[in-house]
């Protein structure tokens, strides 16, 4: 097959995550486009401008939360990465939750959710990388088969070449499927 090569950026896949924190002690939220597990162990990041009004609640705190949206949710999504929580009040376009184990607030409408407290931090070319231990997980109760998160029924958003797109069946397990292998 012949390859292409690609001008050098960023092209995803990536979830789409809505990322939550206070700020001055209110829910601010912001799309993340650069973010996910960061080892397999329960850590995960999210890399945010320096100059994003959640940065500095993120850094008061201590803590974010990671909201995975399903599809319904895009519009939503894309407005919390269009306009600036400088200038706009977030706080009203999703309805906010909180969990007793850190101070972020979590979006009741996205289908999985994750409170983190953040236990590193690096600095990049005016990003900062956020990584947090997750303290509390959170799934819509349709979302789950056999008590565990279903990504059909999740029904996640995947950032892809500047397109949103969604996921259209389960094609295998992980640690399993390179099983079948007859090498």
């Amino acid at each position: 097959m012949e390859k292409i090569k690609l001008e050098n950026l960023p092209v995803g896949p990536f979830p789409g995550m809505i990322v939550g924190a206070l700020r001055n002690k209110k829910p601010t939220y912001t799309t993340v486009g650069a973010g996910g597990c960061a080892c397999l162990e329960p850590v995960l990041c999210v890399s945010l401008k320096n100059t994003h009004y959640i940065t500095e609640g993120i850094r008061q705190t201590g803590y974010f939360s990671v909201n995975i949206p399903a599809t319904e949710w895009v519009r939503e999504m894309d407005y919390c990465g269009m306009v600036s929580g400088h200038q706009v009040d977030k706080s009203t376009v999703f309805t906010s939750f909180f969990d007793p184990a850190g101070a972020a607030p979590l979006i009741s409408e996205c289908s999985l959710n994750f409170l983190c407290r953040v236990c590193d931090t690096k600095e990049i070319r005016g990003f900062t990388m956020f990584f947090g231990d997750v303290t509390a997980v959170y799934a819509n109760a349709d979302a789950l088969t056999a008590g565990r998160p279903d990504p059909l029924k999740i029904d996640p958003i995947i950032l892809l070449g500047g397109s949103y797109c969604c996921l259209g069946q389960v094609i295998g397990q992980p640690f399993s499927e390179g099983k079948k292998l007859n090498r």
